[in-house]
């Protein structure tokens, strides 16, 4: 069960300010967190599934849009630390608004280091974070958009209750498109 530090009505819309599941510590992103994020978004093991792998450039650009979404809306991807070890950051995830198709969304994303791979992290901040999407933004849809060959992703999100919605090309590879 996540207990969820948040508050609606603010002039930017509903607020996240921390999510705690039950071994997690979810938290908004930070200036200082810029280069372990970087570092991570182009790594080239995380990247294994991309057909276009990120790098460490587009990947700080990434991060000025990820902080942009914060200042303008309260909330998107945040860190992803063990709530037993919260100074080591294991990845990164959540939602943030996006124009997919000509529909604005929320992107559902997850990224993490390998020490971190297999423990149930990905579905455990996925979980929490559509929670918090669904309740505060009901609005506006929680799309994943995983490559297909990207089959522990797909498996994260069928977990979550996602099935596919479409198929389509994404960067020249099978790209699939799942909804709740």
């Amino acid at each position: 069960m996540a207990t969820i530090l948040s508050y609606p009505g603010s002039t930017v819309g509903a607020v996240l300010t921390e999510i705690k599941t039950e071994r997690l510590l979810l938290r908004p992103l930070h200036e200082a967190d810029r280069e372990n994020i970087v570092a991570l978004q182009a790594d080239t093991e995380t990247n294994k599934f991309n057909v276009v792998p990120h790098t460490v450039e587009g990947s700080r650009e990434l991060f000025d849009v990820w902080m942009k979404q914060w200042a303008e809306h309260g909330f998107g991807y945040v860190t992803v630390s063990a709530l037993d070890d919260p100074d080591v950051i294991a990845g990164f995830g959540g939602v943030r608004y996006h124009e997919w198709n000509g529909e604005r969304v929320l992107n559902l994303a997850y990224r993490f280091w390998p020490f971190a791979w297999g423990k149930g992290y990905a579905t455990e901040m996925a979980a929490a974070v559509v929670d918090w999407a669904e309740r505060e933004i009901p609005d506006v849809p929680v799309i994943a958009n995983i490559m297909e060959s990207n089959k522990p992703s797909i498996r994260v999100a069928e977990r979550l209750g996602f099935r596919i919605h479409t198929k389509e090309e994404f960067e020249g590879a099978p790209s699939l498109h799942l909804r709740r």
